[in-house]
């Protein structure tokens, strides 16, 4: 795919979405933290029910450590492999407060030093709550990226490099948001939506027909 085609794709994106947000709910950098690592293998939605419930009553560091594992559990277990999740949680605010005087770290470094934040989740975190250029490439991401041209790679990681290599500056920022986006409601997995896709004519997917 050829810059031109890039630019043009996000520019339609944007003019789409001007302000793209994550569909997670959160007030501050931790409460976005701890939604995004309840949020591996969940949907948004589930996420959102159930930090509902937690956050009015926990939504700092030593708040939710004050729960335990088990207290943490009874808010979160709606959530998959939520006893993994809230072990991890624990721990990280465990360390938040030994470490970092209960801030969020603003370095992928020391982010993914948190148990239960790989580099995914620490990319989010940067690029939402930090505005800093990263690219967290979920299964959306990573598909959209293959499937459309715009970014090949066999794996998150390659991906990743490709999309901070290709997107136009003006672009990047945001562009995490734009695909994932994409990918939830117009690109999706076993039937996307290519008729009433708005960058469809830029699209290199060489299965398009008229029954999608």
């Amino acid at each position: 795919m050829n810059a031109a085609k890039r630019h043009e794709i996000f520019r339609r994106l944007r003019e789409d979405t001007p302000e793209p947000k994550t569909e997670l709910v959160y007030a501050s950098s931790f409460e976005l933290l701890i939604a995004v690592i309840l949020s591996a293998q969940a949907t948004d939605v589930g996420v959102n029910k159930a930090t509902a419930k937690l956050f009015p009553l926990a939504n700092t560091p030593a708040t939710i450590y004050a729960l335990g594992v088990a207290g943490l559990s009874e808010y979160i277990k709606t959530i998959g492999l939520y006893n993994g999740k809230a072990k991890n949680i624990i721990e990280t605010c465990r360390l938040l407060l030994e470490r970092h005087d209960g801030e969020v770290p603003q370095t992928r470094e020391a982010l993914q030093a948190l148990p239960g934040v790989g580099r995914k989740t620490a990319n989010v975190v940067l690029n939402t709550a930090f505005r800093q250029l990263s690219m967290a490439v979920d299964t959306h991401i990573f598909r959209v990226s293959n499937r459309t041209g715009l970014a090949p790679g066999k794996n998150v990681l390659e991906v990743e490099h490709q999309l901070m290599k290709w997107v136009p500056k003006e672009f990047l920022l945001d562009a995490h948001h734009w695909l994932i986006l994409h990918g939830r409601y117009v690109c999706q997995a076993r039937k996307p939506r290519c008729g009433s896709c708005r960058i469809e004519d830029l699209c290199e997917y060489p299965a398009k027909t008229s029954d999608d």
